[in-house]
């Protein structure tokens, strides 16, 4: 039989570190999902976490892990499907380094995803971002400071761990003004500014010393913002993501096209986009208006027979 041990230790260090360059959050929620499994599997089993093999872990366990993600952690079905996908990760590269479990690891590779609801997209409409904008007090230092990032972030739709990773080097302002940032999956990305942004952060890093490699939007001591320290100042109006979506449907609203929103917002995959498409109610209106109406009339109700009608409700 397989050893776990080695195998999962080449997954981090291998394929997600080395190979794939994945980002913190990746490998932190992917060994999440390893650490709850392993426990799960030892109090299973009775074997030491560190002496698991691989056809410990089957169909069958890996079934009633996922079962007890959601009955007893009440986990959601999107965070039980996320934990799936970590785990089918895994096996798919242990299936080239254990070819004698090839048949167990095939099963596991089968268990499905659980189909759930989608939720529609939440975001603001215009008039909610001016009323957003203008919630910092701007008469103080990090009132501009909060102003400058909510700017950025609700015209640029980057992402929380890419507004709190911008340095002052990142930012050009002069012709071609524009915000680099290194984003999800290693893909560095140039975002376009509006002159409004561009006229804050003229007057945000005026007022502040640096060089290039210091943080565009500083806590008090000069360091990065953290991202609870941006969620925080976020949820007193709205959720972080929210400012994301904001960003794609302002570009949708606009004409712009679905791949080029995918550019825009670093998405890997253009079908990303879709959800924006199913949230935005104004081009289903302008797609029903340009619909010729099919010519029928709504009919007369008439009372079903009374022999039928005891029928029908037997």
């Amino acid at each position: 039989m397989s050893a776990l041990a080695p195998i999962l230790q080449g997954f981090f260090t291998d394929k997600l570190i080395r190979q794939r360059r994945s980002g913190p959050n990746t490998i932190a929620a992917y060994r999440d999902t390893w650490r709850l499994l392993l426990q799960f599997a030892s109090r299973a089993t009775g074997t030491a976490p560190n002496r698991l093999d691989l056809a410990q872990l089957d169909t069958a366990l890996v079934t009633a892990f996922l079962q007890h993600l959601e009955a007893e952690r009440h986990n959601t079905i999107a965070t039980r499907n996320a934990r799936l996908a970590a785990i089918r990760s895994l096996f798919r590269y242990a299936a080239l380094r254990a070819p004698e479990n090839a048949e167990q690891i095939s099963r596991v590779l089968a268990i499905p995803p659980k189909r759930c609801d989608r939720t529609v997209v939440c975001f603001l409409t215009a008039a909610e971002i001016d009323a957003l904008l203008a919630a910092p007090n701007r008469s103080t230092r990090l009132g501009r400071r909060d102003h400058a990032l909510l700017l950025v972030a609700c015209q640029t739709g980057l992402r929380v761990s890419e507004l709190i990773g911008l340095t002052r080097g990142d930012v050009v302002l002069g012709t071609g003004a524009h915000v680099r940032c290194h984003g999800k999956g290693r893909k560095d990305r140039a975002t376009p500014l509006t002159s409004q942004t561009v006229a804050a952060l003229r007057v945000w890093l005026a007022e502040q010393d640096g060089g290039p490699g210091d943080p565009l939007f500083a806590t008090r001591n000069g360091g990065p913002l953290s991202r609870d320290a941006v969620a925080k100042l976020v949820a007193k109006h709205v959720a972080p993501h929210t400012l994301r979506h904001s960003a794609a449907m302002a570009l949708l609203h606009a004409g712009v096209d679905t791949s080029v929103i995918a550019l825009w917002l670093g998405h890997e995959d253009p079908g990303s986009t879709q959800p924006y498409l199913h949230a935005d109610l104004t081009i289903k209106e302008q797609a029903l208006a340009r619909v010729q109406p099919p010519n029928t009339r709504p009919g007369r109700y008439r009372a079903p027979d009374s022999l039928l009608a005891f029928l029908d409700h037997l």
